[in-house]
């Protein structure tokens, strides 16, 4: 069975105030020696964007948001988050290794309503994996025997238009899944293999596309463009050429490096692919070191999270670290002393 959705729109609803606007990305995962794993991803973004991080501990009481038949949960794993607008988790790492990441994925289409199914709000859906999933294997294992339907409404200012995602996961073993909808049915590709995603076109035709290039010297001649079909060529060779080492320090950077040059310059869009649009910020979540660094493209600085050093036991509190617009905050190194206690924000609930 395949998780069903109604129809999967946007993730960040406050940015969406007018058609066009839309959310490119690319993520990798790199595989170095000794089990060090590292998944970067960049958030691309046409409009300034509100991103802050968040920490959510076990034990949370969730619904979906969805009005009846909304999926409900109590949450086994603490995470970090980063928020998109305050209404929606974007990207982040829960207690155990397991990284969820939201990404534009330019092609999907979506079943309706069956009428049966349970239903989620996609504002809450990655927040949905990190909280009750370890591994890669038990989320992809979950969503196929217990299918749910991912719902929201059209966008403001255009209710003809409904944006349209996917999500990849990875984990502290190496391991990551694919998870996107085509023709109204969702298709999970799950390999360690699958270590690049961008947002179009479907994977399977991305595969195919990675194929002709693997007959041209990647070291003579790459694509260039920041086309999401090229940026995976690129992040495809890169994300395995760089220095593979278990250095944590090493490692990071070399992930860091693949992303920025797969990330889109300042200012800079397609004006006949409105969906191609300026990096904003970028994370890289070290699943072996438990740390989750974060970089904004007008900060002159890396500064990180060590999750070893938030409590994420059932009844501890909320705590957010404010980063502004475009994570705008200069910070450097660690900063888990920086966040505050904080109300939680309210998810963006589903038109049911």
């Amino acid at each position: 069975m395949s998780v069903r959705l109604f129809s999967c729109a946007f993730i960040l609803v406050a940015g969406l105030l007018v058609s066009g606007v839309a959310e490119t990305c690319t993520r990798v995962v790199y595989q170095g020696p000794d089990d060090r794993i590292l998944t970067g991803r960049s958030m691309d973004w046409k409009m300034p964007m509100m991103s802050n991080m968040w920490v959510f501990p076990r034990g949370m009481d969730r619904e979906g948001l969805v009005g009846e038949r909304s999926v409900t949960w109590s949450s086994r794993h603490g995470s970090l988050i980063v928020s998109g607008y305050d209404i929606s988790t974007a990207d982040g790492m829960n207690e155990a290794g397991l990284v969820a990441n939201l990404l534009w994925e330019v092609n999907a289409t979506y079943p309706d309503d069956d009428g049966e199914t349970p239903r989620i709000s996609v504002a809450i859906f990655p927040q949905y994996l990190l909280d009750r999933f370890a591994t890669v294997e038990e989320a992809v294992a979950d969503l196929k025997s217990n299918p749910i339907d991912v719902v929201t409404g059209p966008l403001p200012m255009d209710t003809s238009r409904f944006a349209t995602v996917h999500v990849s996961l990875s984990d502290a073993t190496g391991d990551s899944a694919v998870i996107e909808f085509i023709d109204g049915e969702m298709v999970i590709h799950h390999s360690r293999e699958y270590q690049v995603m961008t947002n179009e076109p479907t994977y399977d035709r991305q595969r195919a596309i990675l194929e002709y290039w693997e007959n041209v010297n990647p070291r003579e001649f790459l694509p260039g463009t920041v086309r999401a079909s090229d940026r995976f060529v690129r992040a495809q060779f890169y994300i395995n050429a760089v220095v593979q080492s278990d250095d944590p320090r090493v490692a990071a950077a070399s992930v860091f490096s693949v992303i920025r040059q797969t990330s889109v310059p300042w200012g800079i869009s397609v004006a006949d692919a409105p969906n191609l649009s300026t990096t904003r910020w970028r994370v890289v979540a070290d699943h072996k070191q438990r740390r989750y660094y974060a970089e904004s493209v007008i900060s002159p600085s890396v500064f990180w999270v060590d999750l070893d050093q938030l409590d994420f036991s059932e009844g501890a509190d909320i705590r957010k670290l404010d980063l502004g617009v475009d994570m705008e905050r200069v910070l450097s190194g660690e900063v888990s002393e920086l966040f505050e206690v904080a109300e939680p924000f309210a998810f963006q609930a589903a038109n049911p």
